[in-house]
């Protein structure tokens, strides 16, 4: 201890005397003088430091200082706010594809993601991402002083935090203010939001390139799904460093071009040279070993990239349309609600709907949606398939156009389009469509549900016959008026132009799609406004127009109608009378699987299940003996169908909708520009013929996918207050004596509840007539009674007026000649003077003559004037022709005959020559003398000698046996007239005659 004290003494002795030593002082004095400028450069390198960082700190003050203070909820939501794409289904939550959208994304949670990933992402973008507060101050100051000096080499100093903060809540500008503002809010977030949080967030929001199908993706179950076709949670460590190299240059790194298709080697090479660049940084960090480094730099990436994949807009381009704008109208009323706005006004206010559309279809493609359709896979595929298979739709025209983009002539089709929907009747759901042929990109048009055209034909059972017998004014077989009519400029026809079937059946009517029946029957109901059961049925175009116009009747709207609206309404009498509406999206989902919209049926009774039906009932005939016998006839199956054919002017639209107990089917075809479809029938058939085809292998097609639901096990059920009731069919009132002898009593189908027939039919009476041009009219008291129809009943007046209604028509229509002994009751007024004359020929042993001009002939009579007088030969009336048998040796005049009775100036005169036998003829067994005209074999008329047997059609004889018998002294027995009194009497087939050996004229009543 006291060495030690000696030494630290004499220790200081020598550095006393050193300090006091002459070159010691010196030394000192020097560096005192260096440490004084020594404190003196400290003081102001701390001064220049606070000033500068002063500076600094005043000039990122400056660039914040506009920037609002967000809450800690504020931010959590715009960090969470990122666009996810929207996912759609078939019926059974079969996968579609997803909707069209600029950016795919599918979000997931870090505990789905690989830890591979999550490792080869920090070791990449963020090395010190769980020691830092969202940022590193060594590399901001880096990445300034690069910015400053303008390097070369920037290595770039965000963290993943700062990152999230650029892509959610800034922009990728570049400039200090925008980087401050990341700095501040980045260390703000790292107290709102765990790193858990934050990476995952970041995981879910960084672009990724592209994906198989050539589309922009973000996210890592995106790019795992895009790129390699697995799930995050299953990547290995190649495919992890793969994707967390893609970032840094998205659009070079991907594998994928924008049309989906895989890059050649040279364009893969970047991707992959990014690949081994991330798993050097894994290495490095301790993330992985040396063999499993080796292993992955040297593992063939390129053969899991996925096959390029179409997307569902490929497959199903209709389909994903159609659910698409569905789901924007579903979402535009709930937007529209969460505003505190009612829906409805969306319906009604043009501007409003468009506001909120636009902001669906933003939320709908970006939403994340999951949106599931009532589509039954099967059963679409398999009506595509037979639609595209069917070789009968008619011609497809062609024009030529230069197209603007590059000058050159392109040739346009324009094909026969066709829109077909399939409905489960009891639900609404919308099991398949066919929306037409080869889609359109730039039209995106739905020919099933957005294309209104007039419906035809098909609109009669919903506008007509159901209201009629709703309101009780027919019953299924109630007759109906076939009689043309003039209304103002308007004269309707039937298909058939010239044809008028008069007194029909209701249920006849229908079947063979007869126009004037429909027209006039709405006529008689339209001040009850029946177009109201179309918008009850869902016809969202009725306008006030269509309640006014005739032409409604048959199809003739201002707008028209789809084919799921038409078909939908149909459906309506397949469910006892209860509208349920057509929907295609059961339910829609968002991102955290919350049903946000689920489809209630809210079902409407339009018609009572006894009208329903009845007219269901009507239309089984359209199938059976109507306009739909040759769809019929082409299902492979059989089951209680009832259906309705269409048909518009020039045939630019055809229908056919057919329903049974579980399914209703709608077929449309038509030309995009209206076109008439009547051309090249020789080729493709006449297009009722198509449609009737084309919905036959629709139906079959949807049978064979699911034959238990299309083929239904029962048949329609007759409601208790539906009845058979019998009727007159020529007034539809309660059988009457005289209807009953006519053989006019009828039986058919009556809703007791609001219509049964009561009131005794009085329309029948003793009816005399006449025709003229093949019409009937009531016989006047100077019409010459062999000119006369006696037998049967006539239709009295007032009948008349009252089928005839307001729209009038010509009575004789009523009931057309030849269908009964009932006559009609219309009057002819004739013009009182003499018929013009004819002019007569001879061909052999017949004589002929021309018709007369004149319109009031009833008939003709001829007459023998070989001795100068005028001896009646034949009395033929209107229709039974104009010739007669002549005998040699004889001459012969014609007169024409009108309804008054007068006759016409005579024919020219027709002579015959008597031919000498060239040898005897022996007599017959019989012994009455040969007669070459005695009609045994009834091939020619016999002689008017008064004894001869004819057994001629137009056996004129003695005792005639002909069908048509006129005789002279004998008794005949024809069908028609049999037994006639002699010398040109009218015959009633009993009284005998007592003529002279003269004939009678011919009774031509058929």
């Amino acid at each position: 201890m006291n060495s030690l004290i000696k030494y630290i003494r004499e220790s200081n002795a020598k550095l006393d005397r050193l300090a006091t030593s002459k070159q010691m002082s010196r030394i000192r004095i020097t560096g005192s003088v260096i440490w004084n400028l020594i404190l003196i450069f400290l003081i102001f390198a701390t001064i220049a430091a606070v000033f500068v960082g002063g500076i600094g700190l005043g000039y990122f003050a400056s660039l914040v200082k506009d920037d609002p203070l967000m809450t800690k909820a504020e931010m959590r939501d715009q960090i969470y706010n990122y666009d996810e794409t929207s996912e759609i289904y078939f019926a059974g939550d079969i996968y579609i594809g997803k909707l069209r959208t600029d950016l795919e994304r599918r979000e997931t949670s870090i505990a789905k993601v690989s830890p591979t990933l999550i490792n080869a992402v920090l070791a990449t973008e963020d090395e010190y991402f769980n020691e830092h507060y969202g940022i590193v101050p060594k590399a901001v100051l880096r990445g300034l002083f690069q910015d400053i000096t303008n390097s070369s080499t920037q290595t770039g100093g965000s963290t993943l935090t700062q990152q999230l903060i650029k892509n959610q809540i800034l922009t990728n500008e570049v400039s200090y203010e925008r980087k401050a503002r990341e700095i501040l809010l980045a260390i703000r977030l790292e107290k709102f939001m765990t790193k858990q949080e934050i990476i995952e967030a970041y995981l879910n929001i960084i672009p990724y390139g592209r994906n198989a199908s050539g589309k922009n993706i973000a996210g890592v179950e995106t790019a795992a799904q895009g790129i390699f076709g697995i799930s995050a949670s299953e990547l290995n460590l190649a495919q992890a460093a793969y994707i967390a190299g893609i970032p840094q240059a998205p659009f070079a790194h991907t594998p994928f071009t924008n049309k989906g298709e895989i890059k050649d080697a040279d364009g893969l090479k970047p991707g992959i040279d990014r690949m081994e660049t991330v798993l050097k940084r894994m290495l490095a960090v301790g993330y992985i070993t040396e063999e499993e480094y080796n292993q992955a730099v040297n593992y063939d990436i390129t053969k899991d990239f996925r096959e390029p994949e179409q997307e569902a807009t490929d497959n199903y381009p209709w389909l994903t349309y159609e659910l698409e704008d569905r789901a924007k109208a579903i979402i535009a009323r709930i937007l529209a609600e969460k505003d505190g706005i009612d829906p409805e006004r969306l319906d009604e206010e043009e501007n409003l709907e468009e506001k909120y559309m636009i902001l669906a279809d933003r939320d709908v493609r970006s939403g994340g949606y999951r949106i599931y359709s009532t589509i039954d896979k099967g059963m679409y595929d398999a009506m595509q398939e037979a639609a595209q298979n069917f070789q009968s739709y008619g011609h497809t025209f062609t024009t030529t156009q230069i197209d603007e983009e590059t000058g050159e002539e392109i040739v346009i089709e324009e094909p026969v389009q066709v829109g077909s929907i399939a409905i489960e009747n009891t639900t609404g759901k919308i099991l398949s469509f066919v929306g037409g042929r080869k889609f359109n990109l730039e039209q995106q048009f739905n020919y099933a549900t957005q294309a209104y055209r007039p419906n035809g034909s098909t609109m009669k059972p919903l506008l007509v016959y159901a209201p009629a017998i709703e309101y009780g004014v027919i019953g299924a077989g109630s007759p109906v008026v076939d009689v043309k009519f003039t209304l103002g400029s308007y004269s309707p026809s039937n298909y058939i132009e010239s044809q008028e079937l008069g007194i029909i059946p209701a249920r006849e009517a229908l079947a063979k799609s007869q126009n004037l029946p429909a027209l006039r029957l709405y006529d008689s109901i339209r001040d009850r406004k029946p177009a109201g059961f179309l918008e009850k049925m869902g016809f969202t175009k009725v306008t006030a127009g269509d309640y006014e116009n005739l032409s409604a009747a048959i199809g003739g709207l201002t707008y028209g109608t789809t084919v799921e609206e038409n078909t939908n309404a149909f459906a309506t009498f397949a469910n006892g009378g209860q509208f349920i509406d057509a929907y295609m999206i059961d339910r829609i989902e968002d991102l955290d699987g919350n049903i946000i919209y689920k489809h209630e049926a809210e079902p409407v009774q339009v018609f009572s299940p006894e009208t329903s039906y009845m007219v269901t009932d009507m239309l089984r005939d359209v199938l059976d003996y109507g306009t739909a016998t040759k769809a019929n006839g082409a299902l492979k199956f059989s089951s209680d169908f009832a259906a309705k054919t269409g048909t518009t002017n020039e045939h630019k639209d055809v229908w056919l909708v057919g329903y049974n107990p579980n399914i209703s089917l709608g077929v449309w075809l038509g030309y995009e520009k209206n076109k008439s479809l009547y051309q090249f029938n020789n080729t493709y058939g006449q297009p009722s013929t198509r449609v009737n085809l084309l919905w036959a292998r629709l139906m079959n097609s949807l049978y064979d996918v699911n034959p238990e639901l299309v083929d239904a096990a029962g048949q329609f059920e007759r409601p208790a207050n539906v009845v058979n009731a019998s009727f007159c069919a020529i007034s539809g009132d309660a059988p009457s004596s005289a209807c009953s002898s006519a053989g006019l009593v009828r039986s058919d189908l009556f809703n007791r509840n609001v219509f049964l027939p009561s009131k005794v039919d009085e329309s029948l009476s003793a009816s005399s007539s006449v025709l003229i041009d093949g019409k009937a009219y009531v016989a006047l008291d100077s019409t010459p009674r062999e000119f006369v129809i006696s037998s049967g009943s006539g239709i009295n007046g007032n009948l008349a007026s009252r089928m005839l209604g307001r729209l009038g028509g010509d009575p004789s229509k009523l009931w057309p000649g030849g269908t009964s002994n009932v006559v009609s009751s219309a009057k002819f007024n004739a013009d009182g003077s003499p018929p013009q004359a004819v002019t007569a020929s001879q061909q052999g042993n017949t004589m002929t003559w021309s018709k007369s001009a004149s319109n009031d002939v009833i008939g003709y009579r001829v007459y023998d004037i070989t001795n100068g007088n005028r001896s009646l030969v034949a009395t033929l009336r209107d229709g039974s022709g104009r010739q007669t048998a002549i005998t040699s040796g004889r001459s012969y005049i014609v007169v024409a005959v009108d309804i008054t009775g007068l006759e016409s100036a005579k024919s020219n005169t027709i002579s015959t020559v008597i031919e000498t036998p060239t040898e005897p003829v022996q007599p017959p067994e019989n012994n009455h003398p040969p007669d070459s005209n005695n009609g045994s074999d009834g091939a020619e008329p016999g002689s008017n000698d008064g004894n001869s047997n004819g057994n001629g059609n137009d056996g004129s004889n003695g005792n005639g046996n002909g069908n048509d018998g006129s005789n002279g002294n004998g008794n005949g027995n024809g069908n028609n007239n049999g037994n006639g009194p002699g010398n040109g009497g009218s015959g009633d087939g009993n009284t005998p005659g007592d003529g002279t050996g003269q004939t009678p004229p011919t009774d031509t009543n058929q």
